[in-house]
């Protein structure tokens, strides 16, 4: 995806010239504001492909213009990394449950951030693109990977990019037992620098959304996560 659209939310001026200079040589298509009400505007008019949203914005906080962006229909499914120089866990917390698919802290390496970067728009292509993709259905779920959907029941369920990537990841094993580590691999790539904690984070935001159903991603203590087939 060279021409792909990242659309970069962040006021500091210098940081705004260092992603200009580092991701310039990727081919991509960028666009940089400096609120995340310019932000706001540009997406309802044009979907970008990857989202870098600063946290301490001027005007509208990063984390309220995330939640806005997820109601931008259009939106539903780009990939957001915030990027903050806040590092608190209760910050990143937040960011994942709101619907970010990553989290990089201030002062950050532009090409780990640029290899983040690739990272969600290799999923977004791969998601988009792979012919071969089938449906599933366990307990009640259904998920239809080429259409993107999911349905608990009658019930269409609204999951962000990174909630379905996992619940397809866990319905198309079921009864393997994964470590974090492992998800992690599947969902983001190996080498993938995130947390323990973010792992478990979103899988408890996917647990919600499933109501009952959700006690098919069973925690096997000290190792990880699977998905139990429901025999009944």
């Amino acid at each position: 995806m060279n021409k792909a659209f990242i659309l970069i939310i962040e006021d500091d001026l210098q940081i705004q010239e260092l992603l200009s200079h580092s991701m310039s040589k990727e081919g991509w298509n960028l666009t940089q504001v400096k609120t995340g009400e310019e932000g706001l505007k540009i997406l309802k008019t044009k979907a970008a492909d990857c989202i870098l949203l600063d946290i301490m914005l001027p005007g509208m906080d990063g984390l309220k213009i995330l939640k806005k962006i997820k109601e931008i229909e259009q939106c539903r499914n780009v990939p957001v990394i915030m990027t903050t120089a806040k590092g608190e866990e209760a910050d990143i917390i937040t960011g994942l449950e709101l619907g970010a698919d990553d989290y990089v802290v201030k002062p950050y390496s532009p090409k780990v951030l640029i290899a983040r970067v690739r990272a969600a728009l290799r999923r977004q292509e791969e998601s988009g693109s792979n012919a071969s993709v089938t449906s599933w259905r366990q307990g009640g779920i259904k998920l239809d990977a080429a259409r993107h959907t999911v349905h608990l029941g009658e019930t269409q369920l609204d999951l962000f990019a990174t909630e379905f990537a996992l619940l397809k990841h866990f319905i198309s094993n079921p009864e393997i037992v994964f470590s974090r580590n492992q998800i992690i691999a599947a969902i983001h790539g190996h080498d993938y620098p995130v947390t323990d904690r973010s792992v478990d984070v979103q899988i408890l935001g996917l647990r919600k959304k499933l109501g009952k159903a959700g006690d098919m991603i069973e925690t096997i203590r000290g190792i990880g996560y699977r998905f139990k087939v429901d025999d009944s």
